[in-house]
């Protein structure tokens, strides 16, 4: 609380400064940070990505918006901070944190092993679930079978999809060249993220009448059983704050939040629930 003798000793600067100096004093006294840890600079909470729909949206402003900058909103306010993003690209997002050049990298981070070995990386937040992108709705890797089925290089799952697909199975560098073969019908079904089928639609990238499903547990495709969980990375000498992350992502999770912000993004509620944390490479 302001008192009374520090607002009359300010009386000479007019009423309208002496109420905003008190207002300010007060909700820097109100605010209370949720956990303790420190942050590279003092009161601000900084924070990279790429561009990752509708994880982290690049507005028309630059602002960034999305599932995960909701998240980071969230966390920055309950711990009295002021939110500073800045975009990258995927590399650097990550540089940038070991470099001691932000606390924290978002945008749809897997939880991998080899992650784990340079970076600090925090409770799995939600799902990346994979999805079959059909003409007739196909959900099962058996439903596709004997047909032109494409896929984007470099997944964990390309491996597995060769042994069940074999020369029916085309690999492209993109998930926007997939999506154009798939809109075009030089193949009949793509295997990528539910969430980019999701935002490719969106976006115009691919035709209405794909229908989007995620894919039915199979045991062929490790992914479409245990989706990969994602995370935020920090670094490793800063395990305070990662400890206050892991508690946000939490009460997001369990208070519904996470889920009604997946939801208004076109995606699973249900991906807000990810399970006992564990790595998508092991």
């Amino acid at each position: 609380m302001v008192s009374k003798s520090f607002v009359a000793k300010l009386g000479a600067l007019g009423i309208t400064s002496v109420l905003a100096i008190a207002t300010s004093v007060a909700y820097a006294t109100e605010c209370k940070p949720t956990d303790k840890f420190s942050t590279l600079e003092p009161g601000i909470l900084k924070v990279t990505s790429a561009v990752v729909p509708p994880y982290v949206i690049q507005g028309s402003d630059n602002k960034a918006a999305g599932v995960d900058l909701f998240i980071m909103e969230g966390f920055a306010k309950a711990n009295c901070l002021e939110l500073q993003h800045q975009f990258t690209d995927s590399a650097a997002a990550i540089q940038y944190v070991v470099a001691s050049r932000s606390d924290v990298s978002v945008g749809a981070w897997y939880r991998t092993a080899e992650r784990a070995k340079v970076l600090g990386i925090t409770a799995p937040v939600y799902l990346e679930q994979t999805a079959i992108y059909s003409h007739d709705g196909a959900n099962t890797f058996a439903g596709i079978k004997g047909r032109k089925v494409g896929t984007v290089q470099g997944y964990l799952w390309v491996p597995e999809l060769k042994k069940l697909f074999g020369s029916d199975l085309s690999l492209y560098p993109t998930a926007v060249a997939l999506a154009q073969d798939l809109s075009s019908g030089r193949i009949d079904a793509a295997v990528n993220t539910y969430s980019i089928g999701v935002e490719t639609q969106k976006q115009g990238g691919m035709p209405k009448d794909i229908q989007v499903k995620v894919a039915a547990p199979d045991p062929a495709v490790k992914s479409s059983v245990e989706p990969a969980q994602t995370a935020y990375l920090y670094s490793k000498k800063n395990q305070e704050l990662g400890t206050a992350l892991d508690s946000y992502i939490k009460h997001s999770q369990d208070d519904g939040s996470l889920g009604k912000e997946l939801q208004n993004v076109g995606l699973d509620a249900r991906a807000a629930q990810p399970g006992v944390p564990r790595y998508a490479d092991q």
